[in-house]
């Protein structure tokens, strides 16, 4: 390769480095931190849903020119584009031109080509490097893959006619070690190219995908670089109003969240299907429920303590001392103080690989306190305990943030929002489709998992409330945290246990999280004071 090659390359992947850990604008570097990210990914196939015009194909030039001036030594390759129309194929080969005498690269000049194509001649561009690679656009026609070698970019692959037979070939060029890269904005739900990327996500493919809305592409100096290039003052406000009108001339909302922030239209309607929660739903187990009373939360501390550990014990223990010690387990939560229900969702792994929620509990206006009791109780006694997903919005930091302080990295504090449910959300579907999963035969948990809707083309839970089988409302809580603990359980932590409870040699002594004096007053209390009523750790 010559010198100019190296140097260009090792700049660009300098830049791109950089641009990964800080995402900022520099009007010094050509490419956005996007864009370079986009060229850093090595992955044999990816995927990029965009907004329109954010220059992603630009950057995806830049890679194909360094590539096709590498030497086969150096692990060069062709590269084929196949766009949806002409006038896409000769921007691109012209934008790889640039890039060439950019990076001062040996090579000829666009050059067009006749290619036979079923019936008709096809005319085609293609660029030749001194190494003896070259890029070239051809027609969507699949059959004019056949045959090739090299590394295939599949522009507005969403609107390609027929995509799947395009892709077939394509991906029969990963044989030989070639890759293959699809770039598009979205059309419509049921398109190839979003079942692409929702199998991607659910573990199904392995297709790296890149996500560039506007938002993102703004953040990353898209209209910084607009202004720089039409030698613009940039200003906040005037970003504001140029993005808020590219939405406004859109037709419709929905035409506008595709377009321009990767949501494909004509979602809508329940994420998981009827049949797959009840067939899911299929264990003998039980959903125990503990609601504050008013009586409850205006007792002090200590009581309070006492009263929910021995529900704790009573209810909670055995359960827990039933679970397989062999087995791994894991832990996920739904938040709640007031209006809604906070549930605690522990999951079992079998041996074959089935994910199984032995029971759930739920707590009603119960206060910070007593749910962190709560939890802890729980999670010191999980057998072989590998991961905690809890729900941190709002008031549940506290929650979380004191379930961080004493399981350390185990804990994930996940703020739950659209773009966490569009990642993880079909690796969840997935489970169901697969009968993957097995959770208590309740109707009220088959309800919550169809809280469970997409908006907008991507799912999450419905803002609506429902009646719970013992009357009060309910907001899709467990099935957040049957959620989190299913993601939990999929993570290769491999943690060891910590903070395993042992009982005391002693039965008349049992120790709470009170103060010293709660504790010690307690602990001299005979058991039968207890309201009659032996406790068990």
């Amino acid at each position: 390769m010559m010198t100019a090659e190296v140097t260009a390359k090792k700049k660009l992947q300098r830049q791109s480095e950089k641009a990964i850990l800080s995402g900022e604008f520099r009007e010094e570097d050509v490419l956005l931190a996007y864009q370079k990210r986009w060229i850093a990914d090595d992955s044999d196939l990816k995927i990029a849903e965009k907004s329109r015009r954010t220059g992603l194909t630009w950057g995806e030039a830049a890679l194909s020119a360094l590539e096709a001036a590498k030497s086969v030594e150096a692990g060069g390759d062709d590269t084929f584009y196949v766009g949806s129309t002409k006038d896409m194929a000769r921007e691109f080969i012209d934008a790889v031109a640039m890039w060439a005498k950019a990076y001062s690269c040996a090579a000829e000049d666009v050059q067009e080509e006749v290619l036979k194509d079923d019936d008709k001649d096809i005319l085609t561009y293609v660029i030749n490097f001194a190494s003896g690679h070259k890029v070239k656009a051809l027609s969507s026609n699949p059959s004019n893959l056949r045959g090739m070698q090299g590394r295939v970019v599949i522009d507005e692959a969403a609107f390609h006619e027929r995509l799947a037979e395009v892709l077939k070939a394509a991906l029969a060029l990963t044989m030989w070690g070639s890759k293959v890269c699809l770039i598009s904005t979205h059309n419509g739900i049921e398109n190839l190219f979003n079942t692409l990327i929702q199998d991607s996500r659910a573990g199904k493919k392995r297709y790296s995908i890149h996500t560039v809305d506007i938002d993102t592409a703004c953040e990353e100096g898209l209209y910084k670089r607009i202004c720089q290039v039409k030698k613009k003052e940039w200003t906040q406000e005037a970003e504001d109003e140029w993005k808020a009108n590219l939405l406004k001339d859109t037709a419709t909302e929905e035409d506008a969240l595709e377009e321009y922030y990767c949501v494909p239209k004509n979602g809508g309607g329940a994420y998981i299907s009827r049949s797959l929660r009840e067939r899911a739903a299929c264990l003998d187990v039980p959903v125990i429920r503990f609601k504050g009373t008013q009586a409850f939360n205006d007792a002090g501390e200590g009581e309070r303590m006492r009263e929910m550990q021995e529900w704790l014990v009573e209810n909670v223990g055995p359960l827990l001392q039933a679970l397989p010690q062999e087995l791994r387990h894991s832990l996920g939560e739904d938040f709640a103080r007031n209006g809604d229900l906070t549930v605690f969702a522990p999951f079992t792994v079998q041996d074959s690989t089935k994910r199984t929620v032995p029971f759930l509990v739920e707590l009603s206006k119960v206060p910070f306190k007593q749910q962190e009791q709560a939890l802890f109780y729980i999670c010191d006694r999980l057998p072989r305990r590998d991961g905690i997903k809890l729900d941190a919005r709002g008031n549940g930091q506290y929650l979380a943030e004191q379930a961080k302080y004493r399981y350390g990295e185990e804990v994930e504090e996940v703020m739950l929002s659209v773009a966490y449910y569009r990642e993880n959300m079909p690796r969840f579907k997935a489970a169901f489709e697969d009968d993957e999963i097995k959770l208590p035969k309740h109707e009220d948990v088959i309800t919550d998992l169809g809280q469970i809707q997409i908006y907008r083309g991507v799912p999450g839970i419905d803002d609506s409330r429902t009646k719970g089988s013992d009357g009060n409302k309910r907001h899709g809580d467990s099935a957040v945290a049957i959620f989190l603990g299913y993601l939990a359980s999929k993570e290769d932590i491999t943690r060891y246990e910590l903070h395993t409870i042992r009982p005391s040699t002693d039965d008349n002594q049992r120790r709470f999280f009170g103060t010293a004096k709660e504790n010690n007053r307690f602990d001299d209390m005979p058991r039968t004071d207890i309201r009659g009523k032996g406790i068990r750790l």
